[in-house]
């Protein structure tokens, strides 16, 4: 197959006035600000809504990482726009994007160029907002991506140790757009261009607007939420919120939420419903140049090297896990790609000029949900569980893996692909799980087989988490056993193929609810697994999980039991090191640990009888 030619400068998005005026523009009608380099690729956020409010025929500018010292001259450069400034700061939360669960800088910045991390500043949507409301106060803000999305309602942040109320408080921004915004810009757009004033737009889906408690009446239907203040004076009633903020959040029919903040109302609209297929495949058609911008020429954007031979083929998760963000800003229903949407994709992976024959990955937020969803949907329109799969997979979900073993084996079969990888995390416990139709049984087991002989690079990335079931219960992941038995299965088709791979497994320390003496118990058994753990983290208390509102609160959102979280480094430090059990220096400061916690019967077990 033929390799495509380069794309020309006006191939992209315009980012600067020399760019609009080569498409022949004299005004904006949306100018978009990005945390991120602009890399106009489906995966990232600012070029998704850039391109699609380009496909309804809106002038569209973005300005990737503008400088936001001295003169604000990246704020001015491009004029007012006709409707409205948008901001997108980031595909990563700006803080976790920052600083390490310890609060130390990171290193690198994945999505600037060069991994540079001084080209946005921390809180960007704040800080952008603030800006152009300083320039040009009469022009409409609306905020979005995951920054502002998880921050839409009273939360948590741990990188100032205090509640925040919703980031429009803090912004001064008009509109949030919380979730995948495809469909809600489109119709702010819409309505600004019929000349609606911002203050008007009180009733597009999946939006938060601040109302004044003088002019606005709750209607009886809305879930009138605990006050900022109560929160701030009762850590119970932030956890009680947040309950109904995530059974909304994953509603097919969800309701309006209010929240008082002083002398307003912070209302969120209920979503709009998942997108369907035709519109999934509309979106990741526009003509996207799968490219960085060329004023990148000479610079590597590590987040993209990493993604641009990889095709994303579904959004959502039902997974639900209760450190993820996932299905608060996807949500847990699955919309799927056709097809022939994804086997398009593939094709100009294929014809991208460093394009060896190997495809990273073909994966989603969890790799194999792909066509799966309840077989009576009138009993998911009522459904109120955050999880599909906890704690026990939910007899009414579809867990059939044919259409994507027929995804994989389609794919496969295109002239220019060597071997496509699942760089995606992998719900083994779809694997494993028995339902009551055999067909789905038989795929799950032939998927299985699949998976480990022609879609792993050697190492396959899994979950478990943790290996206490009381932990993993609060982290709504499967029994630990389950990871045993999927273990024993991949070891032995391996054996049988001869095939030299390994399951490279991911653990989180000081996770709510976890004690040391549950780290030390992960060590022995991790350690009789014969693994010397490298995929692991400390756990990062990030907006709107329900891990989080533990971590904080100190209760269980659904139960209001109490729930112990290690939060002092000396805590977390305990915690952690018992992942490196194996690295000599740390062997003193383990034994004493398990002495101090009364189970000095582990030392031998991990370190032998002297």
């Amino acid at each position: 197959m033929e390799k495509s030619a380069g794309p020309r400068l006006t191939d992209f998005l315009p980012t600067t006035k020399k760019e609009c005026e080569l498409r022949g523009w004299d005004e904006l009608d949306v100018i978009l600000f990005s945390g991120d380099a602009y890399v106009d690729h489906p995966s990232f956020g600012a070029a998704v809504i850039g391109r699609t409010l380009e496909s309804a025929g809106y002038r569209v500018a973005i300005v990737p990482q503008p400088d936001w010292h001295g003169d604000f001259r990246d704020f001015k450069k491009l004029g007012r726009p006709r409707l409205f400034f948008g901001i997108s700061p980031g595909a990563m939360d700006s803080m976790v994007n920052k600083y390490t669960a310890a609060r130390r800088l990171r290193s690198e910045d994945a999505y600037s160029p060069d991994g540079r991390h001084d080209c946005r500043p921390e809180y960007p949507t704040i800080v952008y907002t603030k800006i152009l409301k300083q320039l040009f106060p009469d022009v409409p803000v609306v905020l979005g991506g995951i920054e502002a999305s998880m921050r839409r309602l009273t939360h948590y942040d741990y990188w100032q140790d205090r509640l925040r109320p919703s980031i429009l408080c803090d912004s001064g921004a008009d509109l949030i757009i919380y979730g995948m915004g495809e469909k809600p810009i489109l119709q702010i757009a819409e309505e600004l261009s019929d000349c609606h004033p911002v203050g008007e737009l009180t009733a597009i889906p999946q939006t938060v607007f601040l109302a004044s408690k003088d002019h606005f009446e709750p209607q009886t239907d809305d879930i009138v939420l605990n006050s900022h203040e109560d929160c701030l004076r009762d850590k119970r009633k932030q956890a009680e919120n947040f309950r109904h903020i995530e059974e909304q959040s994953n509603m097919m029919h969800a309701r309006r939420l209010l929240q008082a903040v002083g002398r307003q109302y912070v209302v969120v609209n209920a979503p709009y419903p998942p997108m369907t297929t035709e519109e999934l495949d509309a979106s990741h058609d526009l003509p996207y140049t799968r490219l960085p911008h060329p004023k990148y020429k000479g610079k590597t954007i590590p987040a993209y090297e990493m993604i641009k031979h990889s095709v994303n083929i579904h959004r959502g998760c039902f997974g639900g896990c209760a450190f993820c963000t996932i299905s608060a800003h996807q949500g847990k229903f699955i919309t799927c790609r056709s097809k022939e949407n994804i086997l398009r994709e593939v094709q100009k992976v294929v014809q991208m000029p460093d394009f060896k024959g190997y495809l990273s990955d073909l994966g989603g937020p969890s790799a194999n949900m792909y066509g799966m969803g309840g077989r009576n949907l009138k009993a998911c329109e009522k459904c109120r569980r955050p999880s599909c799969i906890h704690p026990q997979i939910c007899p009414n979900l579809n867990t059939d893996h044919s259409a994507l073993l027929d995804i994989y084996r389609s794919v496969d079969a295109l002239p220019g692909i060597k071997k496509s990888f699942i760089g995606s995390g992998v719900r083994y416990d779809l694997l494993l799980h028995k339902s009551a139709d055999e067909k789905s049984n038989e795929a799950a087991h032939q998927y299985t087989r699949e998976l480990i002989t022609r879609h792993v690079s050697g190492r396959l990335k899994v979950a478990p988490e943790h290996t206490s079931d009381r932990v993993l219960n609060l982290m709504r992941k499967p029994p630990f056993s389950q990871f045993q038995q999927f273990k024993r299965l991949f070891d032995r088709i391996c054996r049988e193929q001869g095939l030299r791979q390994q399951i490279i497994p991911y653990f989180i320390s000081s996770h709510p609810g976890c004690h040391a003496e549950d780290m030390a118990e992960l060590a022995v058994l991790t350690k009789e697994m014969d693994f010397h753990l490298e995929q692991v983290q400390d756990f990062t208390p990030t907006p709107m999980s329900i891990a989080t509102e533990m971590w904080y609160t100190g209760y269980d959102p659904y139960t209001l039991k109490p729930v112990f979280s290690a939060k002092s480094p000396k805590e977390k430090l305990a915690q952690r090191q018992f992942f490196f059990w194996y690295k000599p220096g740390e062997r003193q400061s383990i034994m004493r640990e398990l002495r101090r916690i009364g189970r000095p019967d582990l030392i031998g077990k991990l370190f032998g009888h002297r």
